[in-house]
């Protein structure tokens, strides 16, 4: 069957689980295996939203999902609806408004936090952030939810999870120039990886990147920040980046960019400059020669 003969499929199916819908809610259906016919009707639905799919009509399909999402919530399947709403917000992902596939994944959300499954209304979290961030570019609504998920996963004691989305936290906030709160869970998470066996080594690229974002805002207290950073980790005074981020004091002092920028060419040479962390050099670049350039 092609494509147009699946919708047409589909569209019957969800014509006869309207009915089924309606016909429950009489007074006759209600005596007569009313739940019964609702069950029947979130299968259809379902199957309709499959048919909806396979035909690539996404936006069809996800209203498909929803209608079984809130049947099977008036059944109290909760899990069964949760799991609905996600299928929904997928397929509404595919087609616009993006609006939709949020506010389905929100609802399913709320069920899985009802239900106390944190860690699963943390994962949809991100998708939401993510959809805020690639999507709809908004990035101050991407890092709320990216705080959601954190909150969650803290709870939840997934420490690893919760600080990979208060990263994704700390670097939007440096590019939105909010640098304190940047500094703040760079810090936090360099200090909770520094003691780990496994993670230790990652703590120097957070204790740089954090002196970055003071380096943009003040010299002095970027000049301790260093300095309260090698006090701390020891073998972060070793490192590239702590040698780097001397050689940018240095500059500042005697407002010399050219220095700076035959370290940075050197440091790039061996770690490829991210586009984050170009962003930064260059802010940084600004604030000693009051002019922004290209830093290659």
């Amino acid at each position: 069957m092609d494509s147009s003969g699946k919708e047409k499929e589909a569209i019957q199916l969800m014509a006869e689980a309207d009915k089924k819908v309606k016909s429950s809610g009489s007074f006759l259906g209600g005596m007569f295996g009313g739940n019964q016919k609702v069950e029947e009707a979130c299968e259809m639905y379902a199957r309709a939203a499959n048919m909806f799919k396979m035909a690539k009509n996404w936006s069809a399909a996800g209203n498909a999902f929803c209608q079984a999402a809130r049947l099977h919530m008036q059944l109290q399947n909760k899990h069964d609806s949760a799991t609905s709403y996600i299928d929904a917000g997928n397929a509404f992902k595919k087609a616009d408004p993006q609006g939709e596939a949020i506010k389905c994944l929100n609802a399913a959300i709320d069920i899985y936090t009802d239900m106390g499954r944190f860690t699963i209304a943390a994962k949809h979290h991100i998708t939401i952030a993510e959809v805020y961030e690639s999507e709809l570019v908004d990035i101050e609504k991407a890092i709320a939810h990216y705080e959601q998920a954190a909150d969650y996963y803290k709870g939840e004691e997934s420490n690893s999870s919760a600080n990979k989305c208060l990263l994704k936290v700390a670097s939007y906030s440096a590019q939105l120039e909010q640098y304190p709160k940047a500094i703040e869970i760079y810090e936090q998470v360099g200090s909770n990886t520094m003691d780990n066996p496994l993670l230790k080594y990652s703590a120097k690229e957070y204790f740089f990147k954090a002196s970055l974002c003071h380096f943009i805002v003040d010299e002095l207290n970027a000049k301790l920040a260093v300095g309260k950073y090698e006090e701390m980790f020891p073998a972060f005074s070793d490192s590239r980046e702590c040698k780097l981020l001397k050689f940018f004091l240095v500059a500042l002092t005697m407002q010399k960019s050219r220095t700076v920028f035959i370290q940075v060419k050197e440091f790039d040479s061996i770690s490829r400059l991210d586009q984050w962390l170009t962003t930064m050099l260059l802010r940084i670049k600004k604030t000693i020669q009051g002019d922004e350039g290209d830093l290659k």
